[in-house]
């Protein structure tokens, strides 16, 4: 199971600038495509869609990132195996 997920890891990783990258492209298009009269509120859709969607992007390449270098290859079964030197709070 753990090849598969950093397999995984290295498509979020692929995946997160492809769709930056393709809303990016869609907004010029879009936004290019309307009327005069339709730009300024094409524009502000796009604007909202772009801050929503780039901080999910953002965190597929992190989550992407932390499957490839192994960070998930154990994880706790039950709530006793999480102790505080685990979570970093003690050195």
């Amino acid at each position: 199971m753990n090849p598969i997920k950093r397999y995984l890891g290295i498509i979020w990783m692929a995946l997160a600038p492809a769709l930056v990258i393709f809303m990016f492209w869609q907004a010029y298009e879009k936004i290019d495509a309307a009327t005069a009269a339709a730009r300024s509120n094409t524009i502000l859709q796009w604007a909202i869609i772009l801050a929503v969607f780039l901080p999910i992007c953002a965190a597929f390449f992190i989550f992407g990132m932390y499957a490839f270098t192994g960070e998930y290859d154990h994880l706790p079964e039950s709530s006793v195996e999480i102790t505080d030197y685990d979570a970093g709070l003690i050195e």
